[in-house]
């Protein structure tokens, strides 16, 4: 009988795929983690865990993982005798992430703007195009989307991989929170404004320092948070 085909340290190729596979606890958390802060499923929303298996067709094994995962996140919440909900986003955290945001993408656009070459900045133009088609179109999802990669984009030119990842990381909270701040009057045009500003290599760190913290001083301001979605954990 012919043998398998082996690689190195005698791990077969099916192995090595299904070791390479996403697990499926790994998949209803991306699933879910999406959901929630793009603003899909709202703070306060009750998960269902029945139908949550249901929906992706799996035993509650999994699915407890992924939704353990997003309380550590802090965008769930489990209550043991009430059930499982999306968290409101709380104040602090939220501030907080807002100011580790500020202090890593100023170091992030000053390195970038260093470190751009001709196409780098073809791509940063495009996508400003981009966020300019967004508005005209009225589209606040795919403005978001657009406004994401634009950081994302400053970060890969930079070469700041461990800077740029640590952002990710607490991204969730001001993600949800900028979503919900986009509908407000001339919000987009300011965006895209600011944007161009970075885009400037004589101010690129001033003028992002002034981008992310416009969000640290309305969340202060506190007037127009929904206290549905919010809750003030500073005391």
């Amino acid at each position: 009988m012919e043998r398998k085909a082996r690689t190195i340290g005698g791990i077969s190729e099916v192995s090595r795929t299904r070791a390479q596979a996403p697990r499926t606890a790994d998949l209803i958390y991306r699933d879910l983690h999406r959901d929630i802060v793009s603003m899909r499923l709202k703070p306060n929303s009750k998960l269902s865990e029945k139908e949550l298996s249901e929906h992706f067709g799996v035993s509650r094994t999994p699915l407890r993982e992924a939704i353990q995962r997003l309380a550590e996140d802090g965008l769930v919440a489990v209550f043991p005798q009430a059930g499982t909900f999306v968290a409101p986003i709380p104040v602090r955290l939220l501030m907080e992430s807002i100011l580790i945001r500020r202090a890593l993408e100023v170091v992030i656009a000053q390195t970038a703007t260093e470190m751009a070459v001709a196409q780098d900045i073809r791509d940063i133009d495009a996508n400003l195009a981009e966020l300019e088609g967004a508005v005209n179109a009225g589209d606040l999802g795919e403005f978001h989307r657009i406004d994401s990669e634009f950081h994302r984009l400053i970060g890969r030119i930079s070469g700041l991989g461990t800077v740029s990842n640590t952002i990710e990381h607490v991204r969730a909270q001001i993600d949800r929170y900028r979503l919900m701040t986009l509908p407000q009057a001339g919000r987009l045009t300011r965006v895209i404004t600011e944007h161009r500003a970075v885009r400037d290599a004589a101010r690129a760190g001033e003028a992002m320092a002034f981008h992310i913290g416009q969000m640290l001083d309305e969340v202060e301001a506190l007037q127009h948070l929904d206290r549905d979605y919010f809750y003030d954990d500073r005391e």
